[in-house]
């Protein structure tokens, strides 16, 4: 296993585990599925929103990335982050490895906090977040609907006290 930035060569591979996330209904408000073209600009913006991917045998198999969470500067140092892995490697640890760096990159650019929502239903992702130091600070109750159904979601965050300096 080898986790690295990715490339614009990994489009493919990434579009393709987001749409099966996409499929699953279990972590996206998304329903149409993502193309290479969709996936290109989330690439050009890794010099200051990383995209790591994890590769096996020479695969991608998992990706997770950092974006922007508002446009306004006093949130300059908050991140939102995704996190997709291949329904066949779930269950094994790469996502706790990979979000792990994610993190480690997000410390290192100088982020105080990253953050994410997530389905409350997504019982595995929560676990995952509270692994890797995230805390619950909220839920927005009917957030959306997916498919007719109102669905919830944790928010979810974790902070850098080293880089919340005056």
């Amino acid at each position: 296993m080898h986790i690295r930035h990715a490339q614009l060569g990994d489009i493919q591979a990434i579009a393709e585990i987001y749409n099966q996330g996409i499929e699953d209904r279990s972590s996206t408000f998304e329903t149409q599925p993502r193309t290479s073209m969709d996936v290109q600009p989330w690439i050009a913006e890794m010099p200051h929103y990383p995209v790591l991917v994890v590769e096996i045998d020479g695969a991608v198999v998992a990706w997770a990335s950092l974006s922007s969470y508002r446009a306004r500067s006093c949130y300059a140092g908050i991140a939102d982050f995704s996190i997709y892995l291949r329904r066949d490697i779930r269950g094994r640890g790469i996502g706790k490895t990979l979000l792990s760096a994610l993190l480690s990159e997000a410390e290192a650019r100088g982020f105080w906090k990253v953050l994410s929502r997530i389905f409350t239903s997504n019982v595995a992702s929560l676990a995952l977040c509270q692994s890797c130091g995230f805390r619950i600070v909220g839920v927005y109750e009917k957030h959306a609907r997916l498919e007719g159904h109102w669905l919830d979601c944790a928010i979810v965050e974790r902070v850098f006290p080293a880089n919340q300096h005056p």
